[in-house]
């Protein structure tokens, strides 16, 4: 370019430099001048240009998120999508079937959320938290605890109000999951949420982890939560095919509208006997919700109309409050399956791999600290994710990935085993639950629950305030109006 300007005036000048040698040379001068200003100008842009391509890719590559990819739509699943997008993490969440989780009184009812799930609700996001405690039924500033099923006679009382306000955390609720799931989807977004999606397997490399769902999609990711319940199809292709272990004990479910007199004083009882146990429940709206559980062998098979009689044999000479609830249900809501669990492991993932809640640690329903476990492993894991260097996306390497991913189950571990091993000792401590003994026509009392009746009186009241309060102290200064404490 510059070369053929300069020749051009050179020929220019040699043919008119004898008409107008005084003008030619000034014309000369100045239009060299603007040409060449013109070429610097074009070259600044040319170099502006590239550079600026150069800063808009390097900032494109700085901003680019870590993936996370969530095997299940249920509670843990769903509150881990809201904490990681809280969090600055992108987050895509698959599940099979929504309106699965989402049904009212099937096969498991209202769920409930003590203290220490709702503290961690808070910290997530303070304005989803309030929601939900506001759906739910408080039942923590009420009677709770055991009581024995023919009687009905109290055994033991735990008290969930004092350590949630000596914590400075909400008072324990109760929720539909139709309503729990509602408000947990609208908070994380619909566009995040893969309805009829479900994750059937995936393989893992230095650079990324694929998810395949059933129906041959394949999503790209950083790194997979199997949060796919205690079937778990992540935690299969982790660990292979294991065979879940049945409890003995099936299970009936039923939600009966029927408002009790004792609605105001009492929140939830546990009612026990020899072989089996029935639990009872306020879930507000004018409904109590209850699950039958009896110790039988696997896959016994009820007709679909004679739950209710079944129910009646075997809880019917129990106290009243148990039979007036059990008659106030309609045979339609009234559900039955068994109860699994699986062995405890102490490794819950592999690389770029981990699990959460049932599908880590899936442990029987007595406790029901099924869904508040899941959402204490959501903020650990966050607060681990949260934990890698803050540098560049690809400075974030699989070390530190799986490194953030073993520190979140070590802390987690002892925890969750201690859980899991109490509902085990519960479940087969209620099989010899025998309050008295019969010598001739005497009823003596039966030595061996005496000590159990001192255990529950003693020791579950401290268990019971460690599981509401957990390590959640550091929320204490969140204000917590909306979980009604005064109530």
């Amino acid at each position: 370019m510059a070369y053929s300007q300069c020749l051009f005036w050179t020929c220019y000048h040699h043919l008119n430099q004898h008409v107008y040698p005084t003008i030619n040379r000034s014309f000369k001068a100045k239009k060299t001048s603007i040409i060449c200003a013109n070429y610097i100008s074009r070259k600044r842009c040319i170099l502006k240009a590239k550079r600026s391509n150069n800063t808009e890719a390097n900032n494109e590559k700085k901003e680019r998120r870590v993936r996370i990819l969530i095997a299940g739509g249920g509670v843990g699943g769903l509150v881990l999508a809201l904490a990681a997008k809280q969090s600055g993490f992108e987050v895509m969440v698959f599940e099979k079937d929504l309106s699965a989780v989402r049904g009212e009184g099937r096969h498991r009812g209202p769920i409930q959320l003590l203290s220490s799930a709702l503290g961690i609700l808070v910290g997530i996001d303070k304005g989803v938290a309030d929601q939900i405690m506001e759906a739910g039924c408080v039942t923590g500033n009420r009677v709770n605890g055991l009581a024995d099923g023919l009687s009905g006679d109290w055994l033991a009382k735990y008290d969930l109000m004092a350590p949630a306000s000596k914590a400075k955390l909400p008072v324990t609720i109760v929720i539909s999951r139709m309503t729990l799931q509602e408000i947990l989807l609208n908070a994380v977004g619909s566009h995040i949420v893969f309805n009829k999606s479900k994750v059937v397997g995936f393989s893992q490399d230095p650079h990324k982890v694929v998810v395949t769902l059933d129906d041959g999609r394949k999503f790209e990711g950083d790194i997979l939560v199997g949060a796919d319940g205690i079937w778990s199809e992540v935690r299969k292709k982790l660990f292979g095919s294991q065979e879940a272990s049945y409890s003995g004990y099936t299970c009936y479910s039923g939600l009966a509208e029927h408002v009790p007199s004792y609605i105001n004083t009492i929140g939830y009882r546990v009612f026990l006997g020899q072989n089996q146990y029935f639990v009872a429940s306020d879930v507000g709206n004018g409904k109590m919700q209850w699950y039958a559980f009896h110790k039988e062998a696997l896959r016994s098979i009820d007709t679909p109309e004679d739950k209710k009689e079944r129910l009646m044999e075997l809880f019917g000479c129990w106290c009243n409050d148990v039979t007036t609830l059990i008659a106030a249900t309609r045979e339609d809501m009234i559900f039955r399956r068994d109860i699994y669990d699986r062995d405890m492991i102490y490794s819950w993932g592999k690389g770029r791999v981990t699990l959460l809640g049932d599908a880590a640690h899936p442990m029987q329903p007595n406790l029901g600290q099924g869904g508040c476990l899941a959402i204490e492993d959501c903020r650990q894991l966050i607060l681990e994710l949260q934990s890698m260097k803050k540098r560049g996306f690809d400075a974030i390497t699989l070390y530190e990935i799986s490194s953030a991913l073993k520190r979140y189950e070590q802390a987690r571990m002892l925890r969750t085993k201690i859980v899991h091993v109490v509902t085990r000792v519960a479940s087969k401590s209620l099989s010899g639950y025998k309050p008295f003994i019969y010598l001739w026509t005497l009823r003596l009392p039966h030595i061996p629950f005496k000590v159990f009746g001192f255990f529950l009186r003693i020791v579950m009241p401290y268990f019971m305030t460690w599981l509401l309060t957990g390590r959640w102290h550091s929320l204490q200064s969140v204000d917590y109006e909306s979980a009604r404490l005064s109530e």
